[in-house]
């Protein structure tokens, strides 16, 4: 299992804070995404996250993201333990389970910081 960063962890529960705090559900799905990225590494924050998701689209009446996030909070924290997560994923449901996906530049730098 990897270490999320500590700068890392600190932008994931202002990610998640925003998600929380905001009026607008676009803006909501931006934030649980971004957050999502960060907590790939740690199986506690990564399961964390599709709950926080899942609740979102339980609340939306999104029938196939609700589905899609229950099957992700089944395997996230066994996917952080064994390191077999695809990053950059944001973990909806419109993307495969383990899709890479480019991570932004900003987040990159908290998950990486030797490589910046």
């Amino acid at each position: 299992m990897q270490r999320v960063p500590l700068a890392a962890r600190i932008r994931y529960q202002q990610e998640m804070a925003a998600a929380k705090t905001s009026d607008d559900d676009d803006l909501r799905w931006a934030h649980l995404e971004r957050a999502h990225i960060l907590s790939q590494p740690d199986p506690w924050l990564h399961t964390r996250n599709h709950v926080a998701m899942l609740a979102l689209a339980v609340r939306q009446r999104d029938r196939r993201e609700a589905f899609g996030q229950v099957i992700r909070i089944i395997v996230a924290a066994p996917g952080s333990l064994s390191g077999r997560y695809p990053e950059g994923n944001t973990g909806r449901a419109g993307v495969g389970l383990r899709q890479p996906m480019s991570i932004p530049p900003d987040l990159v730098a908290l998950l990486h910081p030797a490589a910046a």
